[in-house]
């Protein structure tokens, strides 16, 4: 049983030591699409997001680096419709644990800045409202290793935090989320 947890620890660190000094490229695209009968009519609302991450293992189970968001929703409610443009720039880290040479568990935690364009269409004329703010967040997460540091991460949920100040006195907002369980997400990433 001994021989067994020296084999399977040297697995670990060796797999492990095998991911140091690499570069990790990976994201998620994401699409919601959602149509609601009424009586007087239809709504449908339809979500998009894309987010790649580039950053580089300094450390066994330590990795920093960028994280960039584009997403656009369009809710159309018949005469009224609703289209909203976000982009997210910021850094991230994560700590990552190996638990047999094809599992991994991570963490990541994420900061930066956010900025939002809102248009509101009724028939021909919309306004517009801008906002920017900042984020922040925690997702854990579990990695499948595919084949040589390609793999997929799957999520259920996460934390964070984050701000948005609107433009010409609109207002300020603050938003706490706290989502484990609620989402379900999946990624790929690839150690070069």
């Amino acid at each position: 049983m001994k021989k067994m947890l020296v084999i399977a620890a040297l697995a670990i660190c060796s797999f492990a030591n095998a991911q140091k000094g690499t570069v990790l490229v990976g994201g998620n695209i994401g699409y919601t699409s959602e149509t609601t009968d009424f009586n007087v009519g239809e709504r449908k609302t339809n979500e998009f997001s894309f987010s790649p991450k580039v950053g580089y293992q300094f450390h066994e189970n330590w990795t920093v680096g960028g994280e960039f968001t584009v997403a656009s929703s369009k809710d159309d409610q018949g005469v009224n419709e609703y289209k909203t443009n976000t982009s997210k720039f910021g850094a991230f880290v994560r700590y990552t644990m190996p638990l047999s040479q094809t599992f991994s568990v991570f963490a990541d935690l994420g900061a930066g800045f956010q900025n939002r364009t809102e248009k509101d269409y009724v028939g021909n004329n919309y306004s517009k409202a801008k906002a920017d703010g900042m984020y922040i967040g925690v997702v854990p997460a579990l990695f499948i290793n595919m084949q040589k540091g390609f793999g997929l991460n799957f999520s259920i949920g996460g934390l964070s935090y984050d701000t948005l100040s609107y433009d010409n006195n609109g207002p300020d907002v603050n938003r706490f989320n706290f989502n484990f369980g609620q989402t379900f997400n999946i990624g790929i990433s690839k150690n070069f």
